[in-house]
């Protein structure tokens, strides 16, 4: 009995240790942005730019950085997430078979023309992937379906064929991205 009571002051007292660290000490999330806008974030700061923002983790993030860059670049924030849940299904570390990378799917050659550096960095992708996503739309006269055409098949198959390409994938990349679209519009 009397180790047992030695037991439960040890825990009480181990609680009471870890409730009283300052909340300095627990895990948080920094950001700051820098002269292009792109917000960055991270949980050890290594410079005064960054300044305490949240503690909490991936899915907040993701959803701060789809509405910041939404803002930036004019665009809706529900096809925004519905291109990334399309492209990823919100994976920034997936490569696609054609080598298509990051939450966005950039690839090399479109990340090099937006100034992505590192496609696997949420910020970069969504920063990137919403800068093509605008250049779309405005190379297609707002046209939603032949910019989501574009951003998967590329403009040149678009002019090609004066509209979305007779390729399937792309014909259903367009009604998938609609479909979420429409979901994370209703959703909010």
């Amino acid at each position: 009995m009397f180790m047992f009571k030695i037991f439960q002051l040890m825990i009480i007292a181990t609680i009471a240790i870890v409730l009283s660290l300052p909340v300095a000490a627990q895990a948080g999330i920094y950001r700051y942005v820098d002269d292009h806008g792109r917000i960055h974030f991270t949980n050890v700061p290594k410079t005064t730019k960054f300044r305490f923002y949240r503690s909490e983790g991936d899915k907040y993030r993701i959803d701060s950085l789809i509405d910041h860059f939404a803002d930036k670049f004019n665009l809706n924030r529900s096809l925004l997430k519905a291109v990334i849940r399309v492209e990823s299904n919100f994976d920034p570390k997936v490569i696609s078979s054609k080598g298509a990378q990051g939450l966005m799917q950039l690839m090399p050659e479109t990340a090099l023309e937006v100034g992505v550096t590192n496609p696997f960095d949420p910020s970069d992708s969504i920063y990137g992937g919403s800068l093509y996503l605008r250049k779309m739309l405005d190379s297609f006269d707002l046209n939603l379906d032949y910019a989501l055409a574009a951003y998967n098949a590329g403009p040149g198959a678009v002019r090609k064929y004066g509209g979305i390409p007779p390729f399937e994938e792309t014909q259903n990349y367009v009604k998938l991205v609609k479909h979420y679209f429409n979901y994370y519009s209703r959703n909010q």
